[in-house]
């Protein structure tokens, strides 16, 4: 229910070598300025609540914003049968690249939930090389696998996430199997009720992974982050629904601080008051940029 409001920003499409294409929505600020690039978690978009905080602090520093639609998620269906995966880390770097090449010295990036997988994996990755001056993750599914179990067996409200997801994602599945046939197995896709199933029958084939686990050992991000290079920091919460405490990590990175708190959900950390709320960890991610400009 938080506010999407956002300053003027500008939506621009960035053609790919592979034939597909990205939509970015973009806060303008001269070369010289700090830069927030932002990616969103599953299924979500440069619309989301979260990603809005961050580009209204950006705008209060005077800094630029770019915000990161994955694939499939800027309200037009991709070209390719592909989509986006927790780890996917190529279409994030090339935001990354381009934004050094245009002369943006301070580069920050952060992402939420599948989004903040995608970060980490990615700095891990890069390592020295990575073009950002700090990062940030919020509410990281660090160990895909037991997140991914985590969901399947919520119960109440929690199975509430589980089922959004698996709506929206069994849609744009079908429709992949629909525009290329032999890509999935469309009765595979419609029987799957849980994320490991959906991920068995569309998100590894789709990739390259030869099955759920196969894509959950490849790409969770609590493994790599002996491997980053730069100051990062991870915000989760004790009580996630998505991400229970036993999987998180205890970083032995001295770059890398993990914040937790008892309370906060999955990308919630609501403080202030019902008519006033502020949303915590948009507003320490921002505080340790700024430590660090």
């Amino acid at each position: 229910m938080r506010s999407a409001r956002t300053p003027p920003m500008r939506r621009e499409r960035w053609e790919l070598e592979d034939g597909d294409f990205l939509d970015l929505d973009v806060l303008p600020s001269p070369p010289t300025a700090p830069c927030v690039v932002i990616l969103h978690g599953l299924e979500g978009s440069s619309r989301a609540g979260y990603v809005a905080a961050i580009v209204r602090g950006a705008e209060r520093e005077c800094w630029g914003a770019v915000a990161l639609n994955f694939r499939s998620c800027s309200g037009e269906p991709n070209r390719l049968p592909r989509m986006y995966h927790s780890g996917d880390i190529g279409d994030a770097r090339l935001v990354l690249e381009r934004l050094r090449a245009e002369g943006r010295r301070t580069i920050f990036g952060v992402g939420f939930s599948l989004g903040g997988n995608v970060m980490l994996r990615l700095l891990a990755e890069l390592g020295d090389s990575a073009p950002l001056k700090a990062a940030a993750a919020v509410s990281v599914p660090f160990d895909l696998a037991g997140c991914a179990q985590a969901i399947d067996r919520a119960s109440g409200l929690a199975s509430l996430y589980r089922w959004i997801f698996l709506r929206s994602l069994r849609e744009k599945a079908l429709e992949k199997a629909r525009c290329f046939p032999g890509s999935l197995d469309p009765d595979a896709v419609r029987a799957a009720h849980g994320i490991v199933a959906f991920d068995d029958a569309a998100t590894a084939p789709l990739h390259g992974f030869a099955s759920a686990g196969a894509y959950y050992d490849a790409c969770s991000s609590g493994p790599a982050l002996d491997r980053i290079r730069r100051p990062t920091l991870c915000v989760s919460s004790e009580d996630d629904p998505m991400v229970p405490a036993r999987y998180l990590p205890e970083p032995r990175n001295p770059l890398v601080e993990l914040l937790v708190t008892r309370a906060g959900g999955h990308v919630g950390f609501v403080s202030g008051s019902l008519l006033r709320p502020k949303f915590w960890a948009e507003e320490q991610v921002l505080a340790f940029f700024r430590r660090t400009v």
